[in-house]
């Protein structure tokens, strides 16, 4: 049976440079590895996401000739990721925290990427899983229950207890590594202040249930990625054997992590730096072959900017896997 490998681009801007370049990446594993493409609409953060950016990836895509063998777009599975928190918290090993930004930032250690090293200041908030099975100790639970329901009618996000242990997993460009999430970044949330699921949250159920077993994406999710694998074993591991959920074993997915395009500036493209979409280029006379030139250019791949097919283009990245 062959690999399933996605491309996930979020609705909450039109694709640009750097989709393309990811996008030529995870084409490009299928083709050498001979896996199936599914293409993901990752619209967990509804604040963001529009219709127009769903549509405009659909369309954008069949403008430059990329095809894929099946879609889902992740606000259909909201109810079913309730499901998985609901089996989560009843395990006790979800707790709400109303710690602010300000206070994140001031009462935890920071990593060396900028990223808050939670240190579990609203972990007493959790519900062990004796708590709330056992009958018996309501009694003397009530003053403590008490407590909690009214500091959770502040706001909050909703964190995951994260194993203490470290993960040991392979990139196939970058090599091995050695990360201890809860070192890297503590437990961390899996619904935001908003009510909206979180990127780790959505991203480790859809994988799960849609049987990926390659995830080839930008350097800058590599810190992601030990946290996703305890987060993945902790669903699989904690949903086994319930048939309303019928989440399968966790197998760990290969990985590779490929380099980004930076602006003059050293940044990466993004939306929220205003990149320079693709349409816009389109709507400026572009030609597809023309862009994809210019992006394997960008990314080292080619001397010069020279007009690409796509099949070259995808032909051009999977040697250099």
């Amino acid at each position: 049976m062959p690999g399933i490998i996605r491309f996930a681009p979020s609705p909450t801007g039109f694709l640009h440079e750097g989709h393309l370049l990811s996008a030529l990446y995870v084409w490009a594993a299928a083709k050498k590895w001979d896996l199936k493409i599914h293409l993901r609409i990752e619209d967990h953060d509804q604040g963001r996401a529009r219709k127009e950016y769903i549509d405009g990836i659909r369309e954008d895509l069949a403008w430059f000739g990329f095809q894929y063998d099946s879609e889902s777009i992740q606000s259909s599975h909201f109810d079913f990721f309730q499901k998985v928190l609901d089996k989560l918290t009843a395990q006790g090993l979800v707790y709400p925290c109303t710690c602010s930004r300000k206070q994140l930032q001031s009462e935890n250690p920071i990593s060396e990427t900028g990223e808050v090293i939670y240190q579990g200041k609203c972990f007493f908030r959790r519900e062990t899983k004796d708590e709330i099975n056992d009958t018996w100790c309501f009694s003397t639970l009530v003053e403590l229950s008490s407590m909690r329901r009214r500091e959770i009618n502040l706001p909050h996000n909703l964190r995951i207890v994260i194993p203490d242990k470290v993960i040991n997993w392979h990139d196939e460009r970058l090599g091995d590594f050695s990360e201890n999430p809860k070192n890297q970044c503590g437990d961390f949330p899996i619904r935001d202040r908003d009510g909206f699921w979180t990127y780790q949250f959505a991203v480790c159920i859809d994988d799960l249930t849609d049987g990926i077993t390659h995830i080839v994406r930008g350097e800058d999710i590599r810190n992601s990625t030990a946290r996703q694998i305890a987060l993945s074993q902790l669903i699989a591991e904690t949903c086994q054997g319930d048939s309303n959920l019928n989440i399968p074993t966790y197998t760990r997915p290969v990985y590779l992590h490929h380099p980004l395009i930076v602006d003059p500036t050293g940044k990466k493209l993004s939306k929220r730096e205003h990149a320079y979409s693709l349409r816009q280029e389109k709507e400026n006379g572009k030609t597809p072959q023309e862009l994809l030139g210019q992006i394997l250019h960008k990314a080292g791949f080619l001397p010069h900017i020279v007009p690409t097919m796509l099949e070259q283009a995808i032909a051009t990245v999977a040697e250099r896997l």
